[in-house]
């Protein structure tokens, strides 16, 4: 997997993907784009809600939406590295299994969700799940 970094000007940067996908990154705040740490937190929710969606869908349960709410906790010092992130995940769907969200969100958390897995060698990172009927 590669990537490119471009500078734009002042703080701001465009980042290119292999796969042709482009964002802005900004380190002004407020900047024009995501600075690198929120990156990091849209990077973990968005990996591990992937894998509970599908896994989800692969266990035939009628998920009719997903999201994440991540928090995370920095360093008072530089560097101003995360100490602790938590994810909680609200399933929205139609006769969900608790033991199936449960269970998706254990597995991505321990198995798959390569981006918390490697985060956790130096981020306590925590999960949390609730599930709405609709």
């Amino acid at each position: 997997m590669k990537a490119k970094v471009n500078w734009v000007e002042g703080m701001k940067f465009v980042g290119h993907s292999e796969s042709g996908h482009q964002l802005i990154l900004d380190g002004a705040n407020p900047g024009e784009g995501a600075s690198p740490m929120e990156l990091i937190l849209l990077a973990v929710g968005g990996c591990s809600s992937i894998d509970v969606v599908s896994i989800l869908e692969k266990a035939r349960q009628n998920v009719i939406a997903c999201h994440v709410d991540l928090s995370g906790e920095r360093a008072e010092t530089v560097p101003r590295v995360f100490e602790k992130i938590h994810l909680n995940f609200v399933v929205t769907g139609q006769g969900l299994a608790e033991k199936q969200v449960a269970r998706a969100v254990a597995l991505s958390m321990e198995k798959y969700c390569s981006v918390s897995l490697m985060l956790e060698k130096a981020v306590e990172i925590t999960h949390s799940y609730q599930i709405i009927e609709a």
